[in-house]
């Protein structure tokens, strides 16, 4: 801990209370939590284990996924290039990527490097192609060119995670080095960030690691971590919190950690400028919480961060999630006052609730009494989702069958973007293969829509509805409530 002031308020007073008391309402194996103030490290310390029914605690160097929170050293990669005069913020993707081509020509010609940081492309999320697919990094990119949009190019924020990619490969384009070398060499070194990787493949070997966590069938079990190296630009980082913090200090310094300056002053001002309007109905603002609703004027996203008014502050943040794992990071320049949690458990706003209380607690707000206003709005969202599934219960066909005996819905799907998932017939059954990474057992639901219950028991339940056509011969599949952007329409390959 930081030396205080004799008499000087302590804002972490009741903390580490708090926060056990969090683990046990939220339901939350571990997490690890940073605070820097003013170039110091105040506070960098672990809570709860590192996986439920072990005895191993989490402390300050525990590893976790931080997903999302990625996406910032990405955009402070490119901004390396742009202070050695390599590429330029509104360089056109295509001088750097020639072959990259997106659903339009106009957009292909006109995207540039910034739009590929600011969520403004126009395009869906489709998720689906890194999460299960297989394909290689370059692979994706080939194939985003058969993403459609859902809104006409720079005119909606809508989240986008592959063109965090596009530009990865771009500092490879440029430099020679894959992004994770680069990272490595020109982020990770100069701050020491020594036990930090791009990839889970660098954690088999480590001793002090997080494991990731999720509710299945009702009770919160480990997960296996997901590799994604084929999105890595865009979410694959894993840290301890004490590493996260001289990242945290060279942000809040201008650039310069210790000696070495990192980035210059004229390009961290661009990254933590407002670039896109995200507006306070953006899906992302309404899972931040009830305190950022409540008193933020205005929410935009910059070059890697979302940025907001907050109780009279400029904030910085971000957060991030892969399977079984939540981060969030948060940065008040003005105050010199950066927040990093890790957990390990996804799908729970423990994370950025948790940062948000102890911004509270340095802006002289009462600092720990809302934790439980953001507990009920998450076990609010958890009775949303147990109504809508009720509805879609209630709405079911009990007494119908599918058209076809089960093994004709057996056969090759193939989409131009997501590429080709397999119905086998076994057993009586239809299981659905996607990729190497995702299988699913199909139930029947009602008409020709199956239940697709994944055998990754922690994924989300989804649906599959076969289309025949005028023959009497499927057609279509369509792949449905999947949580990973969208809807997906593969068509059935002939034999």
């Amino acid at each position: 801990m930081a030396n205080r002031e004799c008499g000087e308020p302590n804002p972490l007073q009741g903390l580490d209370a708090a926060v056990e008391q969090a683990l046990r309402d939220w339901q939350m194996p571990g997490l690890a939590l940073a605070i820097v103030k003013d170039d110091a490290v105040v506070l960098s310390k672990g809570y709860g284990v590192r996986e439920l029914g072990q005895p191993m605690p989490v402390d300050e160097r525990t590893v976790f996924a931080i997903g999302s929170v990625t996406k910032a050293f990405t955009a402070a990669a490119l901004g390396m290039l742009v202070d050695e005069g390599k590429v330029g913020w509104d360089d056109p993707v295509t001088a750097h990527l020639p072959d990259f081509q997106l659903y339009d020509p106009y957009v292909t010609r006109e995207i540039t490097l910034r739009d590929l940081l600011t969520h403004r492309s126009g395009l869906t999320r489709g998720d689906l192609i890194w999460i299960g697919s297989g394909f290689d990094r370059a692979e994706i990119l080939r194939r985003l060119r058969h993403l459609p949009p859902r809104w006409s190019f720079r005119s909606h924020y809508g989240y986008q995670n592959i063109l965090y990619l596009a530009a990865g490969q771009v500092v490879a384009a440029v430099t020679g080095r894959s992004w994770d070398e680069f990272v490595r060499e020109r982020i990770f070194t100069p701050l020491g960030m020594t036990d930090s990787s791009t990839s889970v493949t660098a954690l088999a070997d480590a001793a002090n690691v997080a494991t990731p966590h999720a509710e299945v069938d009702g009770q919160i079990r480990p997960v296996p971590y997901r590799n994604i190296d084929c999105i890595a630009p865009a979410g694959a980082i894993n840290a301890n919190v004490v590493e996260i913090t001289r990242w945290i200090r060279m942000l809040l310094a201008d650039g310069r950690y210790e000696g070495h300056l990192l980035l210059s002053a004229a390009t961290m001002t661009e990254l933590f400028t407002p670039q896109t309007v995200m507006g306070l109905e953006a899906p992302e603002i309404k899972a931040y919480g009830p305190q950022l609703r409540r008193h933020a004027h205005f929410v935009a996203y910059g070059l890697g961060w979302m940025l907001y008014d907050y109780r009279g502050r400029k904030i910085a943040s971000h957060t991030g999630a892969i399977d079984g794992m939540r981060a969030a990071l948060g940065l008040v320049p003005e105050e010199r006052l950066g927040v990093a949690v890790l957990t390990n458990r996804n799908f729970e706003n423990l994370a950025p609730a948790l940062m948000f209380k102890v911004l509270d607690a340095y802006l002289g707000v009462s600092p720990w009494d809302s934790l439980a206003e953001w507990l009920k709005e998450a076990r609010a969202a958890d009775e949303r989702a147990e109504r809508k599934w009720a509805a879609r219960e209630k709405e079911r066909a009990r007494d119908t069958t599918p058209s076809l005996p089960l093994e004709q819905y057996a056969g090759v799907y193939e989409d131009a973007y997501c590429g080709r998932l397999t119905v086998t017939h076994e057993d009586g059954a239809l299981v659905l293969h996607y990729g190497q990474s995702h299988c699913g057992d199909l139930t029947h639901w009602h008409y020709d829509t199956f239940l697709v219950t994944w055998r990754q028991r922690h994924l989300d339940r989804s649906f599959a509805t076969f289309a025949l056509n005028s023959k009497g011969v499927v057609e279509t599949l369509s792949l449905e409530d999947t949580g990973w952007g969208q809807d997906y329409l593969f068509n059935r390959i002939p034999e």
